[in-house]
């Protein structure tokens, strides 16, 4: 119940497109005032920082969650926020590079969320950082670069979710599908081999020796095609991202209908609460142009 009233609070598919009308950002933001994104945008100044702002109440949320429920449903949970861990390490990793980061951002604080982002914060290279995700959970990445090491936690995130939450394996998959394929057939990158081989275990051997964007597409299993049915080239990968927020949100909503207790409740109100934080983020940027582009913010939802 309580998952449930999480949930209902958020703004939904009718509130982010009244939020992507808005001729302004400032407009937007009044718009979310009454919303739970409140807690953190009253104070956000640009985009950046708004769309950060809508994430950090996701993670809130996550952590609310994380306290009503007994160790092993946090446990459950972990996987689920891994995406707040790897945005940690890419920002230290651009500071570590010297190169400019937005003002202002802190680390997400993750609390009883985290995978082993105390060792990561401490490591002072990307050698170093590569060293403290090899002895954590989150395994080997194949390499020291700042992409090697962001890519082997994204696979690796998805790989550790299709282990420890079932309800949420089908949209695991579909992760690894698009960061393959993005990776592969957009940039033109080749995987290193712990990368390869947690998108394997996912996507089968056949699919990640394909040579062309289309043998990767017509070898991926039955329970991965769905993905990329009609999205005949990789550049339009982006509406395969967007299908797949709206399996998440079906499936999510599915799993939180039934109203038991357990597991595919909780995971359930994750799904949808992570669909309304990333709708609300393309909404203000929406906004930012003007509130114009509803038509592109449309084929998104």
């Amino acid at each position: 119940m309580r998952a449930k009233a999480l949930v209902g609070r958020c703004p939904g598919t009718s509130g982010t497109r009244e939020i992507a009308s808005a001729p302004t950002l400032d407009d937007a933001l009044q718009r979310l005032a009454t919303t739970p994104y409140a807690r953190y945008t009253r104070t956000a100044a640009g985009l950046h920082h708004a769309q950060r702002a809508v994430s950090a109440t996701l993670l809130w949320h996550l952590r609310v969650l994380a306290g009503w429920l007994p160790r092993a449903g946090v446990r459950l949970l972990v996987p689920l926020a891994a995406g707040f861990e790897i945005a940690n390490v890419a920002s230290r990793l651009t500071a570590l590079d010297g190169r400019r980061t937005e003002s202002g951002t802190e680390p997400y604080r993750l609390g009883a969320l985290e995978t082993a982002w105390r060792n990561l914060e401490r490591a002072g290279t990307p050698s170093e950082t590569r060293a403290a995700l090899t002895a954590s959970p989150w395994g080997d990445p194949g390499g020291d670069t700042p992409w090697a090491l962001v890519t082997g936690m994204r696979m690796a995130a998805v790989r550790r979710t299709a282990v420890a939450v079932q309800p949420a394996r089908r949209w695991a998959q579909g992760r690894a599908v698009l960061l393959a394929a993005r990776e592969v057939f957009v940039y033109h990158r080749s995987l290193a081999e712990p990368v390869l081989r947690d998108a394997a275990r996912l996507l089968g051997s056949r699919a990640m020796a394909a040579a062309t964007y289309e043998e990767f597409r017509e070898r991926l299993p039955l329970t991965a095609h769905w993905v990329l049915v009609d999205i005949d080239i990789p550049g339009e990968l982006w509406r395969a991202e967007a299908r797949w927020w709206r399996a998440v949100q079906a499936d999510g909503a599915a799993l939180l209908r039934e109203g038991r207790y357990g597991p595919p409740a909780i995971v359930g109100a994750v799904a949808l609460l992570s669909v309304d934080a990333w709708r609300t983020r393309a909404a203000l940027e929406s906004a930012v142009r003007g509130g114009r582009p509803r038509e592109v913010f449309d084929a998104l939802v």
